[in-house]
């Protein structure tokens, strides 16, 4: 998942850099242009290949009621168990194996997914649940092209299968192949005019590509459809901001931190709206929500911690600053930070401290200008 870091200095359209979208992508726990991936449905084993073979399906059919009761009880290891013991006995038997790979999916074990999928399709290579399940595996370990034939071939055996049409969407997403993204989820919304995550994916992308009016209109249908769908709320924001209405922005940042409460990220970037437009004791809040959920991250931190010291918050910048120390011990800045804000607490002789290491940090960095102006300060302190 994409992390880009940026830093506003002006209002207007150079407020939203263009790695801001990429990096607001990632906030609804989207891998990329907002990633919807369904685990694969289970495929419960039966006992019917040794039943046409007229062989003895006793043994097997208590082994496949106790793996099915195991996972109905949500006992993955022992169904796992039950299972591989049932596929000793029965090696022909594509659902045993189908259900093998369902476990291993379930217990994020793609890789034995993979394996286990793979063998179902060589026993039943007709079957679009193996296919997609086998791609949502190849998805989740990064291997994006096998996923994406995987999926092409679901959707051929099954071309009604939304699942699939969203997989495929997500993995081309993730390799840069928007248009035929797009075409995938315009698939997804030709047989669900309803489907407000396809909608969201298709506004994502274009805000990828920076057509902001565009994913504008997507993204409000999408809104329209789930008022709900924090990605698309998300997603209004950007298109908002990168329009100029930074208040049509906060107003969805807003509405999406409502349904998505504990979204560190989302929280930072109210903060820096209500920054930029002079809420100062709104940002401060803000920022504090974000560092609240996610105390690593490491953004919302250096955010809390300078407007903390700006405000002579000195108290609140020293806890900012000490985290983002602890988490970045290579973070000059923060140092220099740190410094500034336990010379504000009359904390003098771990003031020169961390100024000692913010200089040090700045010489390893070949930055003339902040050793001076630490140096300076170090002076200050020392007189």
């Amino acid at each position: 998942m994409l992390t880009i870091s940026e830093r506003s200095t002006s209002l207007g359209r150079s407020w939203l850099p263009r790695t801001f979208v990429i990096t607001a992508l990632s906030f609804g726990g989207f891998l990329s242009c907002g990633l919807f991936l369904a685990l694969p449905q289970v495929v419960y084993a039966q006992a019917s290949d040794l039943e046409k073979r007229g062989e003895p399906t006793e043994e097997l059919d208590d082994l496949l009621q106790q793996g099915r009761e195991f996972l109905d009880n949500g006992n993955l290891a022992d169904a796992l168990a039950t299972y591989q013991r049932a596929a000793e006995i029965d090696v022909k038997n594509p659902r045993i194996f189908s259900g093998i790979g369902y476990i291993h999916a379930q217990k994020g074990n793609f890789q034995e997914a993979v394996d286990a999928y793979r063998q179902a399709i060589v026993l039943d290579p007709s079957n679009p649940d193996f296919e997609y399940a086998l791609g949502f595996s190849l998805a989740n370990l990064g291997n994006d092209t096998d996923a994406v034939a995987a999926y092409r071939r679901a959707t051929e055996l099954a071309p009604k299968n939304l699942n699939a049409h969203m997989g495929l969407g997500v993995v081309l997403s993730r390799q840069g192949e928007y248009d035929r993204a797009v075409e995938a989820y315009r698939r997804v919304i030709a047989l669900d005019p309803k489907n407000a995550q396809a909608q969201t994916s298709i506004g994502l992308i274009l805000l990828q590509q920076d057509r902001p009016k565009a994913a504008l209109t997507t993204l409000q249908r999408a809104v329209e459809i789930d008022p709900r769908n924090s990605g698309a709320q998300i997603g209004l924001g950007i298109a908002w901001l990168s329009q100029g209405d930074r208040s049509a922005a906060l107003a969805a940042f807003n509405r999406a931190a409502r349904r998505d409460p504990n979204n560190g990220k989302l929280h930072l970037q109210i903060g820096k709206i209500l920054q930029e437009t002079g809420d100062v004791r709104g940002a401060l809040s803000a920022y504090q929500r974000a560092v609240n959920v996610t105390p690593k991250l490491i953004d919302a931190q250096v955010a809390l911690g300078d407007l903390a010291l700006e405000q002579q918050e000195f108290m609140r910048a020293v806890l900012a600053f000490r985290e983002v120390v602890q988490l970045d011990p290579q973070n000059a800045h923060a140092f220099y930070q740190l410094g500034s804000a336990l010379k504000g607490r009359n904390r003098i002789e771990e003031a020169i401290a961390a100024f000692q290491q913010a200089q040090s940090l700045y010489e390893q960095q070949g930055n003339a200008a902040e050793v001076s102006r630490i140096e300076t300060a170090l002076k200050e302190l020392r007189s």
